[in-house]
């Protein structure tokens, strides 16, 4: 059966009467975000970092069907303690980052839970393998609230089988269960200026009444 287990808690505060009313959407921060993944092997903790991460967050307070997080992470970019980690896990005993350079993940439905906790509900693709995850999220703004025309930084934790994805090499000595630490960081996409239309003359139209 697969096994996924979330346990994300990923920052949120928007019980403030200053909320944005329609819809807020951002770019990650690929300068600012990490993704580090860590896992039992040979009795040890055994560490690797993935970066160059991009994707949009759009949220929308007055319709949660409008809410969604994409996120791409290049396997290429993937970073461990020496030089034979880093081969295998790029290699097909693993990532396979030849075939597959990209792990992505998709929301499908954000559930608003009260207190400032959201869950998350999407499809993480690693290997062309999908599989439904659900996350407990919570997201910060700047000093702690959220304000649309601000920037949004994101910490996030889960735990995924690695077998569920087809990466199940070394079984009898590394753990099924991949940990993974997440802190992103977004800022508001810039908003289009509207240019009143031109006159023939160059200059601005007079509003018509």
């Amino acid at each position: 059966m697969t096994r996924i287990v979330p346990i994300i808690a990923l920052g949120f505060l928007i019980n403030s009467p200053l909320l944005y009313a329609s819809p807020a959407s951002y770019s990650i921060n690929t300068q600012k975000t990490t993704i580090a993944l860590s896992w039992r092997a040979f009795g040890e903790t055994s560490e690797a970092s993935l970066g160059r991460v991009t994707g949009d967050i759009t949220l929308d307070a007055g319709n949660a069907e409008k809410d969604r997080i994409d996120v791409t992470i290049p396997v290429a970019t993937l970073e461990a303690s020496n030089s034979l980690l880093i081969y295998q896990m790029k290699s097909g005993f693993f990532f396979d980052a030849g075939r597959y350079p990209n792990i992505t993940f998709t929301s499908n439905r954000v559930v608003a839970l009260g207190e400032g906790h959201f869950r998350v509900f999407g499809t993480l693709a690693v290997k062309n393998i999908l599989r439904p995850v659900i996350l407990d999220a919570l997201l910060k703004g700047k000093n702690g609230e959220f304000f649309a025309a601000e920037s949004i930084s994101l910490h996030a934790s889960t735990a995924i089988s690695r077998s569920a994805f087809n990466m199940d090499s070394f079984a009898a000595l590394v753990d099924d269960t991949v940990i993974i630490n997440i802190d992103i960081q977004a800022s508001p996409h810039p908003v289009a200026q509207t240019i009143p239309a031109a006159s023939p003359f160059g200059l601005p139209e007079r509003p018509r009444f």
